[in-house]
């Protein structure tokens, strides 16, 4: 059957006649925000649980292996005599550049080189005020919707149409646009979108893309594109054009190198608009945070970017093989699990076929068998029974072969 969540269930207000809350209900000021449920999760399991099962991003490259990269030895000079001081705030001039040739109609201006998660709170910070009607997927990355939430807006959850088999375990996981229009308002002040989308793996359309620039432009709401899988599309055919090239003039892009080339490490990801007084906020708020980047990040990081074709070939050859073991894997438990096969990215959101939270069998899984997998609640989901796997490191193969070993021992019968 089709089973629609709505946002109440799921843990957000819905905005509609009958059901408004302001974010203001929740925290006060960014000193109240939160706590980031996904993040202290991982900070209790991650460096301690041999295979994680969950995780976002694929295998990390290594520093020797990427100045080994022919296309980083002509930036080796500038490596080698690198001066650890101070950096440019905008970001090193040579990798804005490079930024800006990722996409078909940026120039080097019009970007900020920052830590991702930075780029979020900055952006909404610079955007937002108290009262400001934001709409945004979930479930998602938590500050996408948070900071928001934290700063006094009225926040509206785009939720996913769930569609779970009678038979075999594949299900299907999409967005209705026509359900983001139903939630935008006259006064709806920004669209938060994130596809390839995390968790669930889900892509739009070109046509359902172009329908949220023509929703947005009724009310005149910025729309911004967190982009971080975007390229990581197992057939180009599906790879959407970039929101920044869509030709909405109020679009605000994320995008950086940590799920798609390999280098999470490096803290390098950057913020791309057309809106030079939007971009001036952002970079006037940055004086208040981390200032300037780390030079050696932002070498590293233009060299990552000059070797894109080769990084992201390595990520998608281990992020196939490792999808092919893990259809295997739920064709043989069929009984247990249902799935939507993803066509991008490095995760997927499958559940428990009996509908039962999926946080104990997490619990215990990383307990007796030390394999992480990630709860729906860890987003705040009340789609309880659903939790995420993540399938871009080299040894899940290991971890899958724990995980079955698990369903045999606990599950026989």
């Amino acid at each position: 059957h089709v089973a629609p969540v709505c946002s109440e269930a799921a843990g957000l207000p819905r905005l509609c006649s009958h059901h408004l809350r302001r974010g203001r209900d929740l925290t006060s000021s960014m000193n109240g925000i939160a706590p980031f449920k996904l993040e202290r999760y991982f900070a209790r399991y991650e460096f301690s649980t041999r295979y994680l099962l969950c995780c976002s991003d694929p295998e990390a490259v290594t520093l020797s292996e990427l100045l080994q990269q022919p296309n980083a030895q002509p930036l080796k000079p500038l490596w080698e005599n690198l001066s650890l001081a101070y950096t440019e705030s905008a970001g090193l001039p040579q990798l804005r550049q490079e930024i800006a040739a990722q996409y078909k109609t940026v120039e080097p201006e019009q970007n900020v080189v920052l830590a991702p998660e930075e780029g979020i709170y900055l952006t909404m910070n610079a955007l937002l005020k108290d009262g400001d009607h934001v709409v945004t997927v979930f479930p998602g990355y938590q500050s996408l919707y948070e900071v928001a939430r934290s700063i006094g807006c009225m926040v509206s959850s785009w939720m996913p149409v769930v569609t779970t088999p009678t038979e075999g375990c594949s299900g299907s996981i999409r967005f209705d646009v026509e359900e983001l229009r139903s939630l935008v308002t006259p006064s709806t002040k920004l669209i938060v979108i994130n596809f390839p989308h995390n968790p669930t793996g889900a892509l739009l359309s070109k046509t359902e893309l172009e329908a949220v620039f023509e929703i947005a432009s009724h009310s005149g709401a910025y729309v911004f594109s967190d982009e971080m899988y975007r390229t990581l599309e197992y057939d180009p055919k599906d790879r959407l054009p970039s929101a920044i090239d869509c030709g909405y003039s109020r679009t605000i892009v994320l995008a950086g190198m940590s799920k798609v080339h390999g280098l999470p490490g490096l803290r390098i990801g950057w913020i791309v608009t057309k809106d030079e007084k939007l971009l001036k906020r952002i970079e006037e708020l940055r004086d208040y945070t981390t200032i300037c980047n780390s030079a050696p990040s932002e070498v590293l990081a233009l060299m990552g970017l000059r070797c894109a074709e080769a990084l992201t070939d390595r990520s998608l050859t281990t992020i196939r093989s490792n999808l092919s073991l893990l259809e295997r894997f739920f064709s043989k438990h069929d009984d247990k699990f249902a799935w939507d096969k993803p066509k991008a990215g490095t995760i997927c959101f499958p559940w428990l076929k009996s509908g039962d939270a999926a946080d104990t069998f997490c619990s215990r899984l990383v307990e007796e068998k030390g394999v992480l997998l990630l709860p729906a609640e860890a987003y705040g989901y009340n789609r309880l029974s659903h939790f995420r796997v993540g399938y871009g490191r080299k040894n899940m193969a290991e971890g899958l072969e724990q995980l079955d070993q698990y369903i045999v021992e606990k599950w026989a019968g």
